[in-house]
C-alpha cells in the first residue's frame, strides 16, 4: 500500500497540473469505486480545482471555490496517473476526470477485487472522514512521540501501523524506521527508554524524508526499502541475513543483530499450526 512518501511525492506531482483547467468531465466511476453519490460527480463539472493535498495515505484535491473536497484512497492496488491531451490511458480506469484541454487525471487497480475508493464530499463531511486520523508521522517530534507511546502497550510495529494512533506509516516503512532505530518490532511502547523514543522520532523523519526523496526522483521498490521485502539479503549494517515474521494481513522484515539483539522473533501463529 502506498504509504506516506509515495502518496506526498504524488501530491507534490499532481499539485499544479490538477489547478490548470477547469474540470470538463467527471467519471466515468467504477460502481466499486465511487463511495458517496451525494454530491453527485457531476458537480464537479465547471470547476476548478485548487490542486491536491494529503492526510494520512489519502489525497484530497478541493475545488478553487472551496464547496466541494474529492477525496481519494488508494489502497493496496490503487495507482493515479495525470495525462497529457493526446497520451492514451487505459480504456476502463476506475475513474476518470477529463480537464478541459484534453489532459485527465485517471485511476486504475490492478486485481480483481476493487478497493480504492473515491469520495466527493463537502468540506464539513471531509473533516468528519478524516476526524479519526492521528496526527502526520512526519515532523512528529520525539516531545509528541513520547506521549503516544506512554499511553499505549502495544508492539511497536503494530502501533506505528495503526492509523488511529500516528498517521501516514504502513507496514513497509515501519520496518524501514524500527531498523533505523535499532528497535525490535515486538517492544513495548511503554517500555522504551527516553533515549529510544528519540532515536524512534528521529528514525520516522529520517526515514520518510529519505523515502519521499527517493520516490520523488523515480525510484521502485527495489531501489527504495532496505529492510522491507529483504528476506534473506544481507543487513546494509551488518550484513546479517534480514529476517521475518508472516501474519495473515502483513509481514514483519527485521535485523537479528541490529534490533533484536541475535534474537528470531517468533511467530506465534505458524508455531500453532507447526504443533
Amino acid at each position: 500500500m502506498p504509504e506516506l512518501p509515495e502518496m506526498e511525492a504524488w501530491r507534490r506531482a499532481l499539485n499544479d497540473p490538477v489547478s490548470a483547467f477547469p474540470i470538463e468531465k467527471a467519471g466515468p466511476a467504477h460502481i466499486a469505486t465511487l463511495k458517496t453519490i451525494d454530491p453527485p460527480l457531476a458537480a464537479l463539472e465547471g470547476r476548478r480545482l485548487a490542486g491536491a493535498e494529503r492526510r494520512a495515505k489519502r489525497l484530497l484535491f478541493p475545488t478553487e471555490d472551496g464547496e466541494l473536497v474529492l477525496l481519494v484512497h488508494l489502497m493496496t492496488a490503487g495507482r493515479l496517473q495525470y495525462l497529457l491531451a493526446g497520451e492514451e490511458g487505459p480504456k476502463t480506469p476506475a475513474f476518470r476526470l477529463r480537464f478541459r484541454g484534453g489532459a485527465q487525471l485517471i485511476l486504475t487497480e490492478a486485481g480483481k477485487k476493487k478497493r480504492a475508493g473515491v469520495w466527493l464530499l463537502t468540506p464539513e463531511q471531509a473533516g468528519a472522514e478524516l476526524a479519526h486520523l492521528g496526527p502526520e508521522a512526519l515532523g512528529l517530534g520525539a516531545e509528541r512521540l513520547g506521549e503516544i507511546l506512554s499511553g499505549e502497550s502495544r508492539r511497536l510495529h503494530s502501533l506505528l501501523r495503526d492509523q488511529r494512533v500516528i498517521a501516514g506509516i504502513g507496514r513497509a516503512w515501519a520496518n524501514e524506521i524500527l531498523h533505523a532505530a535499532k528497535l525490535s518490532p515486538y517492544a513495548l511502547s511503554k517500555d522504551l527508554k527516553p533515549e529510544e523514543v528519540a532515536r524512534l522520532a528521529a528514525a520516522i523523519d529520517s526515514e520518510l524524508e529519505r523515502g519521499l526523496k527517493l520516490r520523488e526522483s523515480g525510484a521502485n521498490d527495489k531501489r527504495t526499502y532496505r529492510v522491507h521485502n529483504k528476506l534473506g539479503e544481507p543487513c546494509h549494517v551488518c550484513g546479517t541475513p534480514l529476517a521475518r515474521v508472516d501474519f495473515e494481513e502483513h509481514t514483519i522484515y527485521y535485523c537479528p543483530v541490529c534490533q533484536t539483539g541475535g534474537r528470531v522473533l517468533k511467530d506465534r501463529r505458524l508455531s500453532r499450526l507447526l504443533r
